[in-house]
């Protein structure tokens, strides 16, 4: 008789590598537990060296999972490769990378500025990251991948705003960051980028069993006014943004073998948004 299969089992993700982009920012910290928490050893990758370093040895503390945190400019190619090659190093490969990280840029009222008055500066730095960085840290991972020969999963993070136009509404009398906030058009164009980078990826290596898929989160609560958090939560059919935690379980079941015949999809974790 064969043996039932154990879907418990399939949600695993122990002896996998992880790598996660931003992995010490909001979300990120939220994400690189639950890999953790799964079982999978994790590379923390992020600009800030400090707090992913910290991050990672809070892993090894609270998971017993090796975890390392690595410092990256993920829009720089001599950057990514020396990352990818401390993470094959220590870790012994990579089976998921989650392409999770995203900037403001270095200027907050430029990012934030009317979109008649953007400057292609500030386009440009969001999009080196946004999308430029996923592409740079996809190519080096998925040959990484290939030469293992036994596949992996990619997973990229977009946003609601990937796949719907911003409502402008709901930032009237809205802060967040100790100033006035609204969705600029690049976050919008790079989040669209990426799953258009998504869909392809995922039928260019089918061949070899690397699934590429997406999230796209709705809006989550990390310190908005209350003004903000009223008038988003009026826009969603459950009545609230999101928490962060709830970001994680899409995750895990896109890293694990729980979807192991799923690629090129993405999954809206957005309370509803999207459905109205």
């Amino acid at each position: 008789m064969t043996p039932m299969t154990s879907f418990r089992d399939k949600l695993s993700l122990a002896g996998k590598v992880a790598v996660v982009t931003g992995g010490a920012g909001i979300l990120g910290q939220k994400f690189c537990a639950g890999l953790a928490e799964f079982g999978a050893k994790v590379a923390v990758v992020d600009v800030d060296e400090t707090s992913a370093g910290t991050l990672a040895a809070r892993l090894v503390s609270d998971y017993s999972v090796e975890a390392i945190g690595v410092s990256c400019d993920i829009a720089e190619r001599e950057s990514v490769n020396a990352m990818l090659n401390k993470v094959v190093t220590a870790l012994g490969g990579v089976d998921i990378l989650h392409n999770n990280a995203a900037t403001k840029s270095s200027d907050l009222a430029a990012f934030f500025a009317p979109f008649e008055e953007v400057s292609l500066e500030n386009w440009r730095e969001v999009m080196s990251v946004n999308l430029d960085g996923a592409f740079l840290v996809s190519q080096a991972v998925g040959r990484q991948m290939i030469a293992q020969g036994r596949g992996g999963s990619i997973i990229n993070t977009s946003s609601i705003y990937g796949i719907l136009g911003a409502d402008k509404r709901i930032y009237e009398g809205s802060h967040y960051l100790g100033r006035e906030i609204n969705t600029p058009a690049v976050y919008a164009a790079s989040k669209a980028g990426l799953l258009g980078l998504t869909r392809y990826l995922s039928t260019y290596w089918a061949e070899h069993n690397i699934r590429v898929n997406a999230i796209t989160p709705g809006g989550v609560f990390s310190g908005q006014n209350d003004e903000f958090r009223t008038r988003y939560s009026a826009r969603i059919p459950m009545g609230r943004m999101a928490e962060s935690d709830e970001m994680v379980s899409a995750l895990l079941f896109l890293a694990s073998d729980a979807s192991s015949y799923i690629t090129g999809q993405n999954i809206v974790v957005d309370g509803g948004l999207s459905a109205w």
